[in-house]
């Protein structure tokens, strides 16, 4: 059940699937199941094995530290001694995460860039709560928000936390409203973050 519910926020299924109320609520729903936090496997494998999990059965791919390989498939996850495996980057498009399953990132010590991209239940709220995540604050060098619908102005404005932050590219927001005010706002508050903007 897992695998086919990546399989189809990977393939992008979820935007085909029927218009009508009962189609949306279903995928919906099944959307929240695969986001559900599981404490319990977070203190039994660690938040980087628990926190791979949770990304790959929603679509997303995950690196390693010190491996060049992306992980994609959720039943070939390297195995070994906990802890063995740190989540470095991860690569969310065209994902199903959404805000309930961001307790995963908690305890993620060496995440360096996460691209948000065609995320269609990334909201500004998750993006608080990224920011608001202190190992992210801390390791947090690149981000990428791109064709995210769902992100205006105030979930931007509230990267200002990711203290760290070196790189912050943005791309097809059209919640994004006031695009030179919340830029300046960044630049104020970040003033070594290079940031890369594309919202005409």
């Amino acid at each position: 059940m897992m695998l086919i519910g990546a399989l189809t926020c990977r393939t992008g299924l979820l935007k085909r699937q029927p218009s009508w109320d009962t189609g949306r609520s279903f995928w919906g729903w099944l959307n929240a199941v695969f986001n559900k936090v599981d404490y319990e496997r977070i203190q039994a494998v660690g938040p980087d094995r628990a926190a791979s999990e949770w990304l790959l059965r929603c679509g997303a791919l995950v690196r390693y530290q010190g491996l060049d390989k992306w992980q994609q498939d959720y039943n070939a996850l390297p195995s070994g001694p906990l802890g063995k495996y740190k989540i470095q980057s991860i690569n969310a498009t065209e994902s199903c995460i959404m805000a309930k399953g961001f307790d995963y990132l908690d305890g993620l010590e060496h995440v360096e860039e996460i691209r948000l991209c065609k995320c269609m239940y990334i909201y500004d709220e998750c993006l608080q709560r990224l920011s608001q995540t202190p190992s992210l604050q801390r390791s947090l060098l690149r981000l990428w928000i791109i064709s995210c619908g769902n992100i205006t102005d105030k979930g931007i404005i509230a990267l200002h936390k990711l203290s760290n932050l070196e790189y912050l590219f943005l791309s097809d927001l059209p919640g994004i409203k006031e695009k030179e005010a919340t830029a300046q706002t960044l630049r104020q508050s970040m003033p070594g973050l290079q940031l890369e903007l594309d919202l005409d």
